[in-house]
């Protein structure tokens, strides 16, 4: 077991994951807004008072806040999220109101908002690519190479030799696909449909579960059906092919993350296994202290739920504009200014709420109730 790094090594991992993170997640939205000629007032990462930045030649500020848990861009009349008039943008002289966000097109507005959320899964993309090419693509097939007799997969009557075709109906090509599936179902009954000697045959098979503790002691708890892969193929990646391997890894993360929120929802996971910025902070010090490679591969994991968390229809996110922007599209008029105050504070609480709970639950997993609760007794 590997000692837990200290606080400092934990506090540098978490800066080098998110604050590069919460840099082209905004960048993608100021790129995005330079194209279409909006002028950016500000560029912070992270919250209140200005620590240090400065000002560039076309007047945008660039700042630290604070409190490094995010950051934003601030365009030129970037004040009313109905984009309807105020008296202060109406007052502007006519070619400075063409270079503010308000003045853009929908469909440029839409672009603008976007552009953070695709410039995270960009990233991703790049890193997953650049892995693929450097150690290749695992292959290996579906195929039982080891079953446990005690397992669910033996319980179905699975052997070893077969080769798994189908899960619940989704076809499996690799044996990838099956750790993707069985991971998050722990306990769910699952059809299994697998060729034995050219026979196509199917299974009932409830997935078992496994707790296994990591080398820094962490516990975790995953879905398996009891059997393991013949020897790993792994196979070499061009240039040309890497960006289509990271897309389609990508896809898959996007995919199971979809899931595993939905089974969260229904509650077939508990909601225990959500983390927030503190669990984020210890994965990253655990990352770094296992190597570069493992901490580059966690930017891109977190990058890709960056993406995703970020295009939520919720107000207050961009996914949130988006759904607005769809709504005015359809209308052909911005939604009223009171239902988009009140969305946007119902969308603040809403996201205040959660950190609030993933909080507490870090504090939970790190034992800190455990221990109040005996210095209570």
């Amino acid at each position: 077991m590997i000692q837990n790094p200290g606080i400092l090594v934990t506090i540098l991992a978490f800066v080098l994951v998110l604050g590069p993170l919460v840099f082209l997640h905004e960048l993608g939205h100021y790129l995005a807004g330079r194209w279409f000629g909006v002028k950016a007032d500000e560029f912070s990462i992270g919250f209140g008072r200005e620590v240090a930045g400065f000002t560039d030649k076309r007047g945008t500020r660039w700042k630290f806040g604070w409190l490094p848990l995010g950051g934003y861009v601030r365009f030129a009349g970037d004040m009313n999220p109905a984009s309807q008039p105020s008296p202060e943008w109406l007052s502007l002289p006519a070619k400075e109101r063409a270079q503010t966000f308000q003045a853009k097109p929908l469909w440029q507005r839409a672009i603008i908002v976007a552009a953070g959320p695709i410039m995270n899964f960009l990233v991703a993309i790049a890193i997953l690519a650049a892995f693929a090419l450097a150690f290749g693509q695992n292959v290996t097939p579906p195929v039982i190479g080891k079953i446990d007799p005690a397992g669910a997969a033996a319980r179905a009557g699975l052997q070893a030799g077969d080769r798994i075709t189908a899960l619940d109906g989704r076809s499996v090509e690799r044996f990838r696909d099956v750790m993707t599936f069985t991971v998050i179902r722990a306990g769910e009954t699952v059809t299994i449909g697998y060729d034995r000697g050219g026979e196509a045959r199917e299974a009932q098979a409830t997935i078992g579960t496994l707790t296994e503790k990591d080398r820094f002691g962490n516990l975790s708890t995953r879905g398996v059906l009891g059997f393991y892969a013949v020897p790993p193929v792994v196979q070499p990646v061009a240039i040309w092919e890497a960006p289509i391997v990271g897309i389609a890894q990508t896809a898959d993360i996007v995919r199971t993350t979809i899931e595993g929120l939905k089974r969260i929802i229904l509650g077939r996971i508990p909601v225990s296994e959500l983390g927030g910025p503190l669990k984020i902070a210890q994965v990253s010090g655990q990352s770094l202290a296992m190597g570069p490679l493992e901490l580059v591969f966690l930017i891109a994991l977190i990058s890709i739920n960056l993406g995703f968390i970020n295009l939520l229809p919720v107000p207050v996110l961009d996914g949130g504009h988006l759904l607005f922007y769809a709504v005015e599209a359809v209308r052909r008029r911005p939604v009223e200014p009171q239902v988009m105050e009140w969305a946007y504070r119902g969308g603040l609480i809403a996201i205040l709420a959660l950190m609030l709970f993933v909080t507490f639950n870090d504090l939970g997993a790190f034992g800190v109730w455990r221990s109040l609760a005996g210095l209570i007794g």
